[in-house]
This record gives C-alpha cells, structure tokens and sequence, in this order.
C-alpha cells in the first residue's frame, strides 16, 4: 500500500536520545525516509528526549549502570512519548533495546547493519595485549570488563562512560590507559581518523548482542508509518538480529550480564557465535551453531540453552 506521507505542515516525527551518536542515526533514518519518498527533510522533525540512561544527576560517571537498573534504561521514556503520540517512531540502538517491547509498539524495521567489532581506544596503541602489566582500562560495559579480565586477569578495570570526546579527555587526563568503543559508532560519527583504535577481530573479543545495528520501533496501529519503514528495511540484518536476540532472550539478558553474540550469513546458512563469561572474568563459556538462516531464532535458543547447561544455576550471580 503507498503510504501517506508527511509534509512541512505536518512533519512525521522522529524520537531519539541527545548523544551525538543518537542524532546522527536519527539523521540517518530521517535521510533514508526522504530519499525512499523523494521528500525534504522538512517533511521530518527530530525530537530528542532525555532517557533515565542519560540523565546525568543520577547516574555519575563512576557509578556502575547495573545500579540503576537496565532494562529500559536507554529506552523507557522515549517509548512513552511513542505510546503516547508524541513521536511517530523511535530510532534505537539495538544493542540497548529489551527483547520485548511494550504492549502497543512493534520493532520491525532495521537499517543495514554497520562494523560490528569493537575498538580498542589508546593513546599509545599496541592492543590490549600490549599494555602493561596492572594498566588501567575504563569502561563501562561489564560484557567488555569480564572479556577483558578472562584474557588480562592482571589489569585494573575502572568505571568509564561519556562520549568519544569526553573519553578521549580521560584518557589524556591519565584516568585510564586505554577504552573501547564500537567501530560502529566511531564511523556513524565520521572520526575513524580522528580516534586512535584497532577494531578487534570478533575471534579476539566477540561484540555485543546487536552491535552497530539501528531499530526502528512505531505505533502497532500505525500502519502508515510501517509502510513508509518497508521501504528502508533490511531483511539481512532482520535475520542475524533474529537470531542473535532470541539468544540473548533465552539466557534473559541485560547489560547486568556479560553475554556477547554474533550472527553472519553466507548465501542461505547462517552462523550464531555466543559466549556467557563470569563477571568477574574467571571463567567463560563459548560455543556456536549453523543452520538455515530461516532457523536463526531456534539456533538462538538451541545455542543458548546449550551453555546454560554447561553454566550450571549460579554462573551469573552476583555475590
């Protein structure tokens, strides 16, 4: 069916966090849109809300996500206005995206996935197995923390967040040593030459659930706006996310557990990489599986539920 589409009087509107990152994939989306229907960006409104996750005041910098609590952490409050009519759809990071969505709103459409690798950050180079014995290295990321201490138990991991800018600052300021970003967010933002990194082979450091992936989330109902966003989707990168997150669902994951995952798909066979690590390092559990791509989302589960049995009841506590 041909969609109605927006004009200046009446632009659609675009939901997303204020991060430099979170705008330039607003901007991508919004892009997409006007070149799919041969509109002006006018025909587009970007409207930025502040999520739990960015609200300053409540998490500092040094203090742990999984305080706060993550599910929804990113996505909550931008759901709401979604819900609520205040936006016509939500432009997302799917690596912090829950693997349910609200009652009322659908996650159908996904942008072509960008470098799903890790970058490691440091001023002096040489990757991680060539820093110093009891470096520091900040992040955030307890996935990141306990691949990180599984292959260096003898380096000294601290609390760090903040944009590529304010990581950069720290890591001049001497805070810490070396970071990591994603490659993925690195390129959106056009500073590969600007930042100094290697991107780390996904057989050195598997990524992320989702990584460098883009969803965008609309209205159930709203079938005019699920129109417009088939013409921007892409299946490829609906499959390996299919699969990589029936995974994630079926170990019920969070960013409180360190679980990494990664689809790819050559011709018709698609093959799922996991890994579940102790959070403190010591120990983790990798394996993989491949099938038909059709079959991603039961090799998620068959994948998962093959390290929990290796994992035994207590792999992920926290005491």
């Amino acid at each position: 069916m041909t969609p109605k589409l927006p004009d200046p009087t009446k632009p659609l509107k675009i939901g997303t966090r204020g991060s430099p990152l979170a705008l330039a994939q607003a901007y991508e989306t919004r892009d997409r849109l006007a070149a799919a229907f041969d509109l002006p960006e006018t025909a587009f409104e970007i409207v930025v809300i502040k999520t739990t996750g960015d609200d300053r005041a409540m998490i500092a910098a040094d203090r742990p996500l999984k305080e706060i609590g993550n599910k929804g952490l990113f996505t909550r409050e931008i759901e709401d206005q979604l819900l609520n009519g205040g936006i016509d759809l939500a432009v997302h990071s799917m690596k912090d995206m829950p693997t349910e969505q609200p009652p009322g709103l659908t996650l159908d459409c996904y942008l072509p996935r960008e470098d799903t690798r890790d970058a490691f950050i440091s001023l002096g180079g040489g990757g991680i197995h060539g820093l110093a014995e009891g470096a520091v290295v900040g992040t955030s990321s307890l996935r990141r923390k306990a691949q990180l201490l599984n292959r260096r138990p003898d380096l000294n991991v601290v609390e760090f967040r903040g944009n590529v800018q304010t990581r950069l600052t720290k890591l001049r300021d001497g805070v810490a040593e070396a970071t990591f970003l994603a490659m993925a967010g690195i390129t959106r933002l056009g500073m590969l030459d600007e930042v100094p990194h290697d991107a780390i082979a996904p057989e050195d450091m598997l990524p992320a659930i989702a990584q460098g992936a883009i969803g965008i989330e609309r209205r159930s109902h709203d079938t005019n706006v699920a129109d417009m966003l088939e013409a921007i989707h892409h299946g490829g990168t609906e499959r390996r996310l299919a699969a990589e997150r029936s995974f994630l669902a079926t170990l019920d994951g969070s960013c409180e557990t360190p679980i990494a995952g990664l689809a790819e798909i050559d011709g018709g066979t698609l093959r799922l990489r996991g890994e579940i690590l102790r959070t403190d390092g010591s120990e983790a559990l990798a394996d993989e599986i491949s099938g038909a791509v059709e079959d991603g989302p039961d090799m998620g589960r068959a994948l998962a539920q093959k390290l929990l049995s290796r994992a035994g009841p207590d792999f992920f506590d926290w005491k």
